[in-house]
C-alpha cells in the first residue's frame, strides 16, 4: 500500500536584507529625520518658491493672454497667437542677434583681460594685497553707479575720454553712445570692465592650485614662458575655463540694468538687447502678455545653454574620474 505525498512546495523563508526588508514601513525614527531635513531646506526653499517659481509660471500663463498693463486688467487666452506674433517680429530677433554679439564679444574679452590679470596678480608683485582690493573695485560697485560714471567718461563735450583723444590730436567731438558705429563697441567696453574682476578672482584661484613642480620640470625640458603658458597653464585652468565662460555668457545675455542706464537700447536700436527690448515692451508699450511670451522665448534659451553647460561639467567631471582611477 502506497502512501500519498503532498506536491505543495515549501513555504520560502525570506532572507534577511532582501527587497522585503527594504520595503518595510519606516520607523519613526526616520520619519522624524525626514521632518527635520525638510524644516531645514524650507527656509531657503520658501523664497526660491515665491520670488522665482512663482512669478516664472505667472509669466508662462501670461504669454497665453493678451494682457495689458492697465489699471484694471481683463484678458483673454488667446492661445500661441502672442508667439506666432513674435516669430514675425523683425525688431525681436534683431535684438536677440545684437544680444549674442554683446554676450559673446563681452565673455571673450573678459576672459583674456582677466587672464592676463590674473596672471599680473600670480606673478610676486609688491604690494599684492592693495592690488588685489583695486582690481576688486569695479565689481563691488553697482551696476547703475557704474553706467553713470561711464556716461561722464563718454561725454561728447566734457568727457577725458574725448580731451585725451584731442591732447593726442584726435578727434575729440565723438558722441560714443550716440553714434550708430561707435555706441555697441563702447558699450561693450564698459560691460568688459564691470565683469573682468569676477573672471579674474576665479582665475587666479585656479592659478593658485596650479603645483609649482609642473612648471619648474617644464622649464628644466627647456620650456619658456609662452611655452608653459600653453602646456601647463592652460590644460590646469580648463575646467575653470569651461565653466566661468558659460556662466558669463548666460550672466552678459541676460544683461539688462547697465545697457538701459547709458543707452536705453539707442541710438537706432543699435545696442537693443533682447532683455531690455522685452522689458520696454512690457512697461513703455504695456503689452504684458506678448512682452510674456518673449520672457518665455528667452527663458527656452537660457535653460538650453544651461544644459550645454551641465553637460560639460558632467564630461569634465567624468574624465576627472578617469585620470584619478587610472
Amino acid at each position: 500500500m502506497t502512501v500519498a505525498t503532498s506536491s505543495r512546495p515549501p513555504t520560502p523563508v525570506p532572507r534577511q536584507g532582501g527587497r522585503s526588508d527594504r520595503r518595510r514601513a519606516p520607523s519613526g525614527l526616520d520619519r522624524a529625520r525626514r521632518r527635520e531635513a525638510a524644516a531645514l531646506v524650507m527656509p531657503s526653499l520658501l523664497p526660491i518658491l515665491v520670488l522665482s517659481v512663482a512669478p516664472l509660471l505667472m509669466g508662462v500663463l501670461l504669454a497665453f493672454t493678451d494682457a495689458e498693463l492697465v489699471r484694471r486688467p481683463d484678458y483673454q487666452f488667446v492661445g500661441v497667437d502672442n508667439f506666432v506674433r513674435l516669430a514675425g517680429n523683425s525688431f525681436f530677433w534683431d535684438s536677440f542677434r545684437i544680444g549674442m554679439i554683446w554676450a559673446v564679444a563681452v565673455t571673450l574679452l573678459q576672459l583674456v583681460a582677466a587672464l592676463g590679470l590674473a596672471q599680473l596678480l600670480n606673478s610676486g608683485l609688491r604690494l599684492q594685497g592693495l592690488t588685489r582690493v583695486l582690481a576688486l573695485i569695479p565689481w563691488a560697485m553697482p551696476p547703475v553707479v557704474v553706467a553713470i560714471m561711464w556716461k561722464m567718461i563718454y561725454s561728447p563735450n566734457a568727457g577725458p575720454l574725448n580731451a585725451f583723444l584731442g591732447s593726442l590730436g584726435l578727434p575729440d567731438d565723438i558722441n560714443w553712445l550716440a553714434d550708430f558705429s561707435t555706441a555697441l563697441p563702447a558699450v561693450i567696453v564698459v560691460g568688459v570692465w564691470v565683469g573682468m574682476p569676477q573672471t579674474t578672482v576665479t582665475l587666479l584661484a585656479g592659478l593658485q592650485q596650479i603645483p609649482a613642480e609642473l612648471h619648474e620640470a617644464a622649464a628644466m625640458d627647456g620650456a619658456g614662458a609662452w611655452r608653459r603658458f600653453w602646456a601647463v597653464t592652460l590644460p590646469s585652468l580648463r575646467p575653470i575655463l569651461t565653466s566661468i565662460t558659460s556662466l558669463n555668457f548666460i550672466w552678459n545675455f541676460n544683461s539688462f540694468s547697465l545697457v538701459y542706464v547709458l543707452t536705453e537700447g539707442g541710438p537706432g536700436g543699435r545696442t537693443m538687447l533682447p532683455m531690455l527690448f522685452t522689458y520696454l515692451e512690457a512697461f513703455k508699450n504695456r503689452n504684458i502678455g506678448y512682452a510674456a511670451a518673449m520672457g518665455v522665448v528667452l527663458v527656452v534659451v537660457v535653460v538650453l545653454l544651461l544644459a550645454v553647460y551641465l553637460r560639460s561639467q558632467l564630461r569634465d567631471d567624468r574624465v576627472e574620474t578617469k585620470k584619478k582611477e587610472g
